[in-house]
């Protein structure tokens, strides 16, 4: 492992008490959540975008509007229903007629316009509108009547999505799918959790969150991520758990029957930043291998898919990831 330089462990240590006062805050308003928090905080800091998978009420809204307040951004919410239009996203053009009668076109940016947007229930959307967002996620901007238009600084995306099972949902494509950094799985709470969530949201007074980072901080801390230095074990293993992860690579056999297509490059990219910024989050300044293990299922569960005879067989993307994950341990 490279020395690290005396200003980047300097700017490391300020980095995580800031998250750690975040994650507090965020914490005090979402309970029991504490990995998706954690989950949610490294695709932002990485620069990502995010997909929060779970059924209504497991807080998912609440907790995207906490981290918009918590990190100071500017932020906007999006319901997606089947009837949505891609410029009720983006925005469009109107014809407008000036005091002096002269007719001529103005733009009115959409919602995405912002810096923390929240698609809430995605995929009730239909595809086209669900790809209206692919530009703006991957490039960063919009094009309308031709004419480009940049989104704010920072830009992020985080989506709710309801299970695929449920009815009047569409599944999200694998081109759309892949520009969320992580899949964050959102669970039910504990009894314990959920007995405190009960005690805690119902009575007279209710707890409100408090900026803890600015919009530069943020940023500041985004450009320190990719300085964090990554060990060459670190390094091998995630070469090893993606590149095992496609059936035309591996030397698994297992895998080879029952993956239908595995991650691309961009999942090693996933996984080099939000190993990085797990261990900001952490206080280190470097990343290992757990950090490693414990990313694998966020990054790699909606960039790789069964095909029919492992499904029929009762296998799942989890299981197979468990397996991937054995060779590295």
């Amino acid at each position: 492992m490279q020395d690290i330089p005396a200003n980047i462990e300097k700017a490391a240590s300020t980095a995580s008490d800031r998250l750690r006062s975040a994650r507090e805050n965020i914490g005090g308003v979402v309970y029991g959540q504490d990995k998706v928090v954690e989950l949610a905080l490294s695709a932002i800091l990485s620069g990502g975008h995010a997909l929060l998978v779970g059924v209504p009420g497991l807080a998912k809204t609440l907790l995207v509007e906490t981290l918009g307040t918590v990190l100071g951004l500017d932020d906007k919410r999006v319901q997606f229903t089947p009837d949505l239009m891609p410029g009720d996203i983006l925005g469009s053009e109107v014809l407008e007629e000036t005091t002096k009668g002269k007719r001529e076109f103005r733009f009115i940016p959409g919602p995405v316009f912002t810096q923390l947007l929240m698609a809430d229930e995605i995929n009730r959307a239909s595809p086209r509108t669900q790809s209206a967002l692919l530009q703006a996620m991957q490039e960063r901007f919009v094009t309308i009547a031709g004419v480009r238009h940049d989104l704010p600084k920072p830009f992020h995306v985080l989506a709710t999505q309801n299970p695929i099972e449920q009815e009047g949902t569409y599944p999200l494509p694998e081109a759309q799918l892949d520009r969320f950094l992580l899949r964050i799985d959102v669970d039910f709470p504990t009894k314990e959790t959920e007995r405190n969530i009960l005690v805690r949201t119902t009575g007279a007074e209710q707890a409100a969150a408090k900026k803890a980072i600015t919009p530069k901080q943020l940023m500041d801390m985004q450009a320190l991520i990719r300085k964090l230095p990554v060990g060459e074990k670190v390094l091998d293993a995630i070469l090893t758990l993606v590149r095992n992860a496609r059936p035309a690579q591996t030397d698994i056999e297992g895998i080879r029957q029952q993956v239908s297509w595995g991650p691309g490059p961009r999942a090693g990219q996933a996984l080099m930043l939000a190993t990085r910024a797990r261990a900001l989050i952490d206080g280190r300044l470097s990343p290992s291998i757990d950090d490693v293990l414990e990313l694998a299922g966020p990054v790699l569960s909606h960039r790789m898919a069964l095909n029919f005879a492992a499904r029929a067989d009762g296998q799942t993307v989890g299981s197979v990831i468990e397996t991937l994950k054995d060779r590295i341990r």
